[in-house]
């Protein structure tokens, strides 16, 4: 036995990992919702999750490196549904739009996609950026050259028009021949979804074009919810999964939608109807006005270069000024409304916060969409973890190998000191995090 400790510290001193690994005593939360499991045992080997037991019932191999998590909350790397790597919390879009792009691949996506990772989220749906950027930097991390999350990217935006200045990452389309050759180069270029907004303002066979080419491309098509008729014609098409709960101050979702959504989620045979209503960064605006203290941690500057942090900073150093959110106050009260609506009429809820949006940090606000749907919104802790670790593995087709704590899965895991499932907040302070077997955190 002394032989083998001598060899083990003569590896772990020269950073060399243990092919095994053993997290020990902590109790495991593994994402289908189950009782958590006290005393617990999760052995690790190489990149996926061998076994699963207790303290004294699971034999724990000798050439183990054993890691204790006695008095941690041990689960599922977080995923985040709705990112942007592209932006960092800038105020002002139209000058980061103009500014920016050259250091998209090489500085700020990998920044942004680092936080991500140090946050405990281990795996991130990215909607909207431009198309060799995005796949150049998923990737790059998938070969182990950078760290961050498992990503999924849309790639470009479809919309009907482009935004002046922003053709890079957003396409138009015109007429049906075009919408269809537009997704079935993102198809063929190797995106992981279609981010779909606007389409209220399209014709509606461009609508089913889209849908329908990404379908026949393997990929589901996310879309836009902002307004009403977004939604209607969302529904129509066959949409997989909707984003946000509404650019208006309509205090609810009119009837006739949800009797939309309804008969919707009443077609098991069409599978769950997906909806990431990124509430958070709505929620806590006025907070965030009032108390800005949050702005000054250092935590999202990660990975940037002084200069870049200087001009976040010079950007929102009045946010109570900031265009982007005077509606806010407006709109903050219908958001547990609406987010009950969908909840009750059966929709899938799932975890994503639209991070990169200006003064929401990648570090910080997956942590705050759970404490909002928990502390705000009364969703129960186990529900909500779910809905950032289960569920979206599920809905992007990958369940067999992420989402869970379970055997043959990759071993994406974080853990956090204390009871999460009492205290959700304390996803603010991440322990570790362990990325395919190994630990980054």
């Amino acid at each position: 036995m002394k032989k083998y400790t001598l060899i083990m510290l003569f590896l772990f001193s020269y950073g060399v990992e243990a092919q095994i690994k053993a997290l020990v005593g902590g109790t495991l939360i593994d994402g289908f919702g189950s009782k958590p499991m006290l005393n617990s045992v999760i052995i690790l080997e190489g990149d996926r999750i061998k076994a699963i037991g207790r303290m004294g019932e699971l034999e724990i191999p000798i050439d183990a490196e054993i890691i204790s998590t006695e008095g941690m909350s041990v689960l599922p790397g977080l995923w985040d549904m709705h990112v942007h790597l592209m932006i960092n919390g800038h105020a002002d879009y139209d000058y980061w739009d103009k500014t920016y792009p050259p250091l998209f691949e090489k500085v700020i996506m990998p920044a942004s996609a680092h936080q991500l990772l140090m946050a405990g989220v281990t795996s991130a749906r990215d909607l909207g950026g431009p198309l060799a950027e995005s796949l150049a930097v998923r990737d790059a991390i998938n070969k182990g050259n950078l760290p961050g999350p498992s990503l999924y990217m849309s790639g470009p935006f479809i919309q009907k028009t482009p935004y002046p200045g922003t053709e890079q990452f957003r396409w138009g389309i015109n007429g049906v021949k075009d919408a269809r050759a537009k997704v079935k180069q993102l198809v063929d270029a190797g995106v992981d979804c279609i981010k779909l907004i606007d389409q209220d303002q399209m014709g509606e066979e461009e609508v089913f074009a889209i849908v329908d080419e990404a379908h026949k491309g393997g990929l589901t098509v996310v879309a836009h919810s902002h307004r009403p008729d977004e939604i209607r014609i969302g529904l129509k098409a066959g949409v997989d999964c909707f984003e946000h709960t509404g650019l208006s101050s309509a205090p609810e979702y009119p009837e006739d939608i949800m009797e939309l959504i309804r008969e919707r989620t009443a077609k098991m045979n069409l599978g769950p109807l997906y909806w990431t209503p990124t509430v958070e960064g709505l929620y806590n605006y006025e907070y965030l006005r009032d108390y800005p203290e949050s702005l000054d941690g250092t935590d999202w500057e990660l990975g940037l270069p002084d200069s870049v942090v200087a001009d976040i900073k010079a950007s929102i150093q009045h946010p109570e000024r900031l265009p982007y959110f005077q509606l806010t106050p407006m709109r903050r009260p219908t958001l547990e409304t609406k987010i009950n609506q969908l909840k009750d009429a059966g929709v899938v809820l799932m975890v994503g916060t639209d991070s990169g949006i200006p003064m929401k940090f990648h570090s910080q606000s997956t942590w705050h969409e759970l404490d909002v749907w928990v502390n705000e919104f009364d969703f129960d802790a186990m529900y909500t973890i779910k809905a950032a670790t289960y569920w979206p593995a599920k809905m992007m087709g990958v369940d067999a190998d992420y989402g869970t704590i379970s055997e043959g899965k990759y071993a994406d895991i974080i853990t956090v000191k204390g009871d999460v499932l009492r205290y959700i907040s304390l996803l603010q302070d991440v322990d570790m995090v362990f990325k395919h077997g190994s630990r980054v955190k």
